[in-house]
């Protein structure tokens, strides 16, 4: 391709004659390479069969969901083994006083411990446990390789610093902090601290204001957890589990119950245990291995392959060994996979859509028939996290949405892919490979400030895929045109000079871009014909070459909201699967929704509106023109996820016009930005959908009834105003046979929520959004009937209204208002009746004005021309309006101003 086809059409005459000589000649040598290259592969092929290498046995299976347990056993305190007594422990710690000191003085507690002791869980327990009594909190990684500047801004993520913290160095960062955290209770996570110049430096930033802030260190090594806690502080020191959790946590993970009866195994358990020193690592990955494995010959088996030489190993040793059971014990094409996660450095969040890209793009997803590639790579990465190699992150349902190595793994597969020079990792300091294999794949992390250069090498010239962490080393990125995969995403400083000659990389399937300095992509993009995969998302790139559209195989398309596509660029690219982010500017842009049509293998299409409607007649027509384009994109049959987001000031619609196709494969619906005026009937023949999200503008007992009959439907969001006559009644008999997750926003009072008996019977996460500082709201009884729910884990109740203190405020108090504490009490009292004691987290919002849902929709309509007047008497809004405050509640409110002493 290189050599021959690659070449544009040549001269003619003499010329072109010695040009098609050239030719000649290059099919020659190529033909004898390749000879030579199939007698190796024959030679290799014999000794494969002279060795014998055993095929993979019988008794693994595949399995395409996350394990339900997995997740648990990281957040769910409730379920972790052990775990109870150091929490309490490390609590005690951070409140007791020491030397005679005050306790608002600034305390650090540093949790030591050698690896897979669980240090990282039991930091991330005692955070959740108490971060409710901060006025701000953040948990960040430092990791072994700390990058100063990504961490300071980690912390002013999450302690809430909203100023634009993207381009501030050190210092500023450290200013910013300083005077952010000045007069508030703070506290702050760092996990896996390996030196004591990175805490030197982060703590400049946590100062100590005398008001009870909080610090919480993880470390391996005593003596840099001594050096953090000397001045103001203390070390605890992990232990290993006790025997008694470590065979309760071994018959959790492997059979989903510690009660179970397994006297048929005999002492073999116990040896195991032994065998794995009390490490909770180490225990999950053997259990994983023998997940529902009930057979004592399989106990046996994972016993006998451990062997003698683990009893005589300790520490890193014992858990290289058991590590090395559980990587030899996975198919040949999910280790390759999990090889490559060796790019990723420590405590990277690895996105799934990502690594699942990077993964096709570099041949690691094996064809089979009946089935895509995306699904066939996302059973490897589910089979990953089942087999405890990867963490999942954000799992939701059996989907996670991006996952992270543990370290004692990372370490284990670096190593591993270093031997078997599948992935070349390269510290650019160290200026340092020196092996004569040629290189592969090539990771470069790179955050020294000089200017680092990258030898040139022929080492380099066959490398299929380069990453690059940090900054820009000072070479050029196309050693070779046989790369596969070009990702700087994660490299900050790259420039629009840096994709110059980028179309010799004509082999590209995979390129990810995000540095705010590349503005604009090269026209000659266009060439690369086996692009699958571009993502420039948090570039400054505005609009994409007319060139992109002759990427016939582009599968992947990433953008910012902000890119303009010209006319008839969609239409063009008829390989698109995904699309994020089409953003659409202004109204007339919705007209090119009609070109997605032609893309019938489209799957994923996010689309973000970021222009408001006009006022009047004119708003509203361009309303019902919208309606019709969205409308299109409900028949195509292959959409499988449809996000529309974050429009404002948008008319409601009207989704009865919308028929689509019997076979539509619809399974995400996202209407978030769009309002809509009632749930349409055919919305039930969405056989497939899981996931809705709605934005009502008013909720009927009818549309309780439609939603209730969506046969597949998991996760359901619905925002809306209020409910007819005032009342949102969910009864047993409306269906939601299937629903997990339920989450309602109520934006007015004056509506009575209401679970009755029987009603949603699997759902387990709760999460109101309500407004509870009108009495009328109430309606009823507090409690909303969520005693009914009997299947609830997690409730989540966000409470609007009259806040005392937004951070500190605790609304189940006596002092607390009176109607929200009833209702507060009311739902706690509730939840302790329910089988699974569910956890129960309350948060409030400030909200001065009370609008009636009566009273807005009159004014709304008023505002509007009167385009709701027959919507209203359909949702019984009717009659005079009525006063909004009585006088006793509005001097209860200036009596808590004046508390609070807050100058309106």
């Amino acid at each position: 391709m290189d050599r021959v086809d690659h070449e544009h059409e040549g001269p003619t005459g003499i010329l072109g004659l010695f040009h098609k000589l050239k030719k000649l000649i290059s099919r020659h040598e190529i033909t004898k390479e390749l000879e030579e290259l199939k007698a190796r592969a024959i030679e290799a092929s014999e000794r494969h069969k002279r060795y014998s290498f055993m095929e993979q046995p019988a008794h693994r299976s595949r399995s395409y969901a996350v394990d339900p347990r997995l997740p648990a056993l990281y957040e769910e305190i409730d379920r972790l083994v052990g775990i109870a007594g150091p929490k309490k422990e490390v609590i005690e710690l951070l409140a007791m006083k020491m030397n005679g000191s005050s306790s608002a003085k600034l305390r650090v507690v540093s949790i030591a411990g050698c690896r897979g002791l669980g240090k990282t869980t039991l930091a991330k327990q005692v955070y959740d446990t108490i971060r409710s009594q901060f006025s701000c909190a953040a948990f960040a990684s430092v990791s072994q390789t700390p990058d100063v500047r990504k961490i300071l801004r980690d912390i002013a993520k999450g302690v809430g610093l909203i100023q634009n913290t993207g381009d501030d160095d050190e210092q500023q960062l450290i200013d910013k902090l300083r005077g952010y955290l000045q007069d508030k209770r703070y506290l702050v996570v760092l996990d896996d601290v390996w030196d004591t110049e990175a805490w030197k430096i982060i703590k400049l930033a946590l100062l100590n204001n005398d008001h009870g802030s909080r610090i919480i260190t993880t470390t391996r090594n005593a003596r840099i957890a001594s050096f953090i806690s000397s001045q103001c502080g203390n070390v605890y020191q992990m232990k290993p589990l006790s025997f008694n959790d470590s065979k309760r946590l071994i018959f959790e993970r492997a059979f989903g119950s510690e009660s179970l009866s397994c006297t048929h195994l005999g002492s073999v358990p116990d040896e195991l245990l032994r065998k794995c020193g009390g490490l909770p690592l180490a225990i999950i990955t053997i259990a994983s291995i023998l997940n529902d494995q009930h057979a004592k010959s399989e106990w046996d088996r994972v016993l006998n392959d451990i062997g003698y030489a683990l009893a005589r190993n300790s520490g890193a040793g014992t858990m290289t060994t058991i590590l090395s059971l559980s990587y030899f014990d996975i198919p040949q094409h999910l280790r390759s996979c999990l090889l490559y996660l060796s790019v990723f450095p420590e405590d990277y969040e690895i996105k799934k859509q990502h690594l699942i890209n990077r993964w096709t793009a570099e041949g690691l997803v094996h064809a089979e028939q009946g089935r895509t590639k995306y699904e066939i790579a996302e059973s490897y990465f589910n089979d990953l996290i089942n087999r405890s190699m990867i963490q999942p992150i954000d799992v939701k349902y059996g989907q996670a949405k991006a996952c992270r190595v543990h370290d004692i793994i990372l370490d284990y597969i670096k190593c591993k892919a270093s031997e078997e020079n599948f992935v070349t990792s390269i510290d650019a300091v160290g200026h340092g490979y020196t092996s004569d294999y040629k290189v592969r794949r090539l990771c470069v992390s790179n955050y020294n400030e000089g200017n680092t250069t990258l030898w040139a090498s022929k080492i380099l010239t066959q490398v299929r895929s380069v990453t690059i962490f940090g900054l820009p080393v000072k070479t050029s990125l196309l050693p070779s045109t046989a790369l596969r995969v070009l990702d700087i995403g994660d490299c900050r400083g790259m420039n629009d000079h840096h994709l110059a000659s980028i179309e010799r990389l004509f082999h590209l399937m995979y390129l990810r871009l995000c540095s705010r300095s590349i503005h604009k992509l090269p026209e000659k993009i266009g060439e690369l014909q086996y692009l699958q995969t571009l993502d420039v998302q948090g570039t400054s790139i505005n609009e994409l070459p007319l060139t992109i559209a002759k990427l016939q195989r582009l599968s992947h398309l990433y953008v910012n909201r902000e890119v303009k596509f010209q006319d008839g660029m969609i239409g063009q690219m008829l390989s698109l699967e995904e699309m994020r982010v089409y953003g659409v500017q202004s109204c007339d842009q919705w007209k090119s929704l009609q070109e997605f049509g032609r893309l019938t293998k489209l799957k994923i299409l996010e689309i973000k509106w970021n222009s408001d409607m006009p006022d009047g007649s004119e708003g509203i027509i361009q309303a019902k023109a919208i309606q019709t384009y969205v409308g299109t994109l409900l028949s195509l049959c292959n959409l499988q996820n449809l996000y529309i987001t974050d429009a404002s000031r948008m008319y409601p619609l009207s989704l009865e016009s919308w028929h689509p196709d019997a076979s539509c494969g619809l399974r995400n619906l996202w209407l978030k930005g769009f309002p809509i005026y009632k749930v349409p009937n055919w919305i039930v023949s969405l056989g497939n959908l899981r996931v809705l999200k709605l934005w009502i503008f008013f909720l009927r007992p009818e549309d309780i009834v439609i939603l209730g009959a969506i046969p597949s439907l998991v996760l359901l969001k619905l925002t809306t105003a209020g409910g007819t006559s005032g009342r949102i009644i969910i009864h047993g008999s409306d269906g939601f046979r299937s629903l997990k997750y339920f989450y309602l926003s109520i934006g007015c009072c004056g509506t009575a929520l209401e679970f009755g008996a029987r009603s949603m019977p699997k759902v387990e996460h709760l999460n109101l959004v309500l407004c509870v500082h009108k009495m009328e709201f109430r309606n009823g009884a507090c409690s909303f009937g969520i005693q009914h729910l009997l299947a609830l884990s997690r409730v989540e109740f966000q409470i609007r209204g009259y806040c005392w203190d937004d951070n500190e405020c605790d609304p189940t108090v006596d002092e607390y208002d009176g109607t929200i504490r009833c209702v507060t009490r009311a739902i706690n009292t509730s939840v302790e009746t329910l089988p699974n004691r569910p956890i129960v987290k309350f948060t409030n919002a400030k909200r001065d004005q009370c609008d009636h849902f009566e009273h807005r929709f009159r004014e709304f309509n008023k505002e509007h021309g009167g385009f709701l007047t027959e919507w209203l008497k359909l949702w019984r809004i009717e009659g005079p309006e009525e006063k909004l405050m009585d006088e006793e509640e509005e001097q209860t409110i200036s009596e808590g101003k004046s508390r609070r002493g807050i100058n309106e």
